[in-house]
């Protein structure tokens, strides 16, 4: 059952980030993107995917795996597309 509700979390927390990702990378546009706020979450992300391995807490690995992939992809968007 803790599983369970691990799995429902994660799911339901990673999938919040594909509209995000998918409209940036539709429209270029990371105007509303603060910088600061994606390059700490995604560090931070990235330490709850350390964090889940040396527990083997896999509900944590997997979240955090794919949401890992979805804020650094967003990331890297706004690095990109951004005016200078």
């Amino acid at each position: 059952m803790q599983d369970l509700i691990g799995y429902s979390a994660a799911f339901l927390t990673t999938v919040s980030f594909v509209p995000q990702a998918w409209q940036t990378f539709k429209t270029r546009d990371v105007s509303g993107i603060s910088l600061a706020m994606y390059s700490v979450f995604t560090v931070g992300v990235a330490l709850w995917l350390v964090y889940g391995l040396v527990l083997q807490a896999w509900p944590v690995v997997a979240a955090n795996a794919v949401t890992l992939t979805l804020a650094a992809a967003i990331l890297l968007m706004k690095l990109r597309y951004r005016k200078r």
